[in-house]
């Protein structure tokens, strides 16, 4: 926290006495922060926040800056991925693959490519951490799903969409993709694609919307460790506690890409409203198959 606020007073080209006054607390005070002898509280750090807001202090590239830092001497290549993975109380033992049922690419580890990611997902909760990880991907058979109808059949079959086809061909062959496969790569369904994915899913648009809105939404990729010989290949490269002034930063943060993103899928889906098929003639097709 310590250097959160000795980097924002810096962007703010301000003595500890000047970012005491903006804050209505005293110079001791900040002094105290900047030197670790003690932590501001929520209502503090709330303060400081909006502070921020009205100079104008950048601090999503502030956060960023932080998060990324440990990874920058890792090496990303064709052998080893850096990831970033979130916790809403923080990793205990070993890792394990015991997410929910019902995610995207079934029960595992997850870890994504964009920091975002899993930082929004655990902003709202008090214990959360942040981790960077490496995934080494030797000796591990990895499924690609690219980001297109496929991609959505088969989050459709995780979260338990597909019921209604249990039998067909069409469920058989989503229910079996991921059979001996140690680790699935796919783009990540983030809070702007959760909504287009649902509209899909309830018939409110077509396949090929759904297609074009993947594409101009550019989500990232997420790797998802389905078994315990890929979670072995996971390690841990750094652990970051994020404070209640970033989390309420990365939320506000969230919605507004959330708003925008919906705002784009919308105007994609208007446009090809009448083009491709529904989700429920996708079933019923495969159904006649059966």
């Amino acid at each position: 926290m310590k250097d959160l606020i000795l980097e924002i007073r810096t962007r703010l080209n301000a003595s500890q006495e000047e970012l005491a006054k903006m804050i209505g607390i005293s110079f001791a005070t900040v002094n105290r922060w900047e030197n670790g002898h003690s932590t501001p509280n929520k209502a503090a750090q709330l303060r400081l926040y909006d502070v921020c807001r009205e100079n104008g202090v950048d601090l999503e590239d502030i956060i960023l800056r932080k998060i990324k830092k440990p990874a920058e001497n890792l090496k990303d290549n064709s052998n080893r991925r850096i990831l970033y993975h979130g916790s809403k109380s923080g990793i205990e033992g070993a890792i394990a693959p015991i997410s929910r049922e019902r995610c995207d690419f079934g029960k595992g580890f997850y870890m994504g490519t964009d920091p975002y990611q899993p930082l929004t997902l655990i902003s709202d909760f008090e214990e959360s951490r942040f981790y960077v990880i490496s995934l080494d991907l030797s000796d591990l058979r990895i499924l690609k799903v690219k980001p297109d109808l496929e991609w959505a059949m088969l989050v459709a079959y995780n979260r338990g969409k597909m019921d209604e086809a249990r039998g067909t061909g069409l469920y058989k062959r989503y229910a079996s993709m991921s059979q001996g496969y140690d680790v699935i790569v796919g783009s990540i369904a983030n809070d702007r694609m959760f909504y287009v994915l649902d509209n899909f899913f309830l018939g409110n648009i077509t396949d090929k919307a759904l297609v074009m809105s993947l594409s101009a939404l550019q989500l990232g990729q997420q790797y998802v460790a389905i078994n315990d010989k890929a979670c072995r290949h996971v390690k841990i490269e750094s652990e970051i506690k994020l404070s209640h002034l970033e989390r309420i930063f990365l939320r506000d943060l969230s919605e507004s890409n959330r708003v925008k993103g919906v705002n784009l899928a919308n105007e994609i889906c208007r446009d090809y409203r009448r083009e491709g098929q529904f989700f429920d003639e996708i079933l019923k097709d495969a159904a006649e198959k059966r």
